[in-house]
């Protein structure tokens, strides 16, 4: 029986070589995977959402959303989103009803269970919808529903979803691109939603190249590469600032 050609015995060593390397980043995102899963895991059993109930307060704020309203991922509550309004803010009584890996329809809930009569309440939620695939229709229901009843409770409403999930350590291309594009959509929605309800959205969604969590990522993200740090929580705290999110 003939051999092979000439011209496939050339390749088959560049072939072999392609497939050692795409075998080996693969097993390489594998365990970066595995390993930045566990210190989740980790953070996530350590956090505790920051709460404040001063005597005579001057203001109330009730604080509904996921782990980054939790403050996982900082090294204490009072290293939080939430802490840091704590901090500069000594006489508001905060509520926090937050809860690690919920996703707007479970802030939804959140809200309806919550007590009326606060100043403002604050979102921080919609990363878990875009990493377990909550469809645009569920989406826009469920930002629609959390609005009516955010403003049920407060005259003030802040939306303020995460930036580009895609851009954090944690997802390797391509589903890092995937995620992009999926955060970029529920930006969209919410600004919308937002605009039409008359609610302060806090945009953290920037491009790749002039996101400081893509420039500084070691900085910004914790150890698993998906929550903010210490750092990352500032970094937050300045942009609610500055795009008015507690007031002028």
């Amino acid at each position: 029986m003939a051999g092979p050609p000439a011209r496939q015995l050339v390749r088959h060593p560049a072939r072999r070589a392609l497939l050692l390397v795409l075998g080996s980043a693969a097993l390489v995102a594998a365990g970066t995977t595995a390993w930045r899963l566990r210190q989740s895991a980790g953070l996530l059993r350590q956090s505790q959402a920051y709460q404040a109930g001063p005597d005579a307060p001057s203001q109330r704020l009730l604080v509904v959303g996921d782990s980054t309203a939790v403050g996982t991922g900082a090294s204490s509550a009072a290293h939080s989103l939430v802490g840091l309004i704590g901090r500069d803010h000594p006489h508001w009584r905060i509520q926090n009803l937050a809860a690690n890996g919920a996703r707007l329809a479970d802030v939804a809930r959140q809200l309806a269970a919550a007590e009326g009569g606060h100043d403002r309440v604050l979102v921080l939620a919609g990363g878990n919808d875009v990493i377990r695939l909550t469809s645009d229709t569920a989406l826009q229901a469920d930002i629609t529903r959390v609005l009516a009843l955010a403003g049920q409770k407060a005259r003030q409403v802040v939306l303020m979803p995460a930036g580009s999930v895609g851009h954090a350590p944690f997802f390797w291309p391509p589903l890092s691109w995937w995620m992009d594009a999926r955060s970029r959509r529920l930006h969209a929605l919410v600004q919308q939603a937002a605009q039409q309800a008359g609610a302060v959205y806090v945009r953290l969604l920037l491009p790749r190249d002039q996101d400081p969590f893509v420039q500084q990522s070691a900085l910004l993200h914790a150890a698993d590469g998906l929550h903010p740090s210490d750092a990352g929580y500032r970094a937050w705290y300045a942009s609610l600032r500055a795009q008015g999110g507690l007031g002028t």
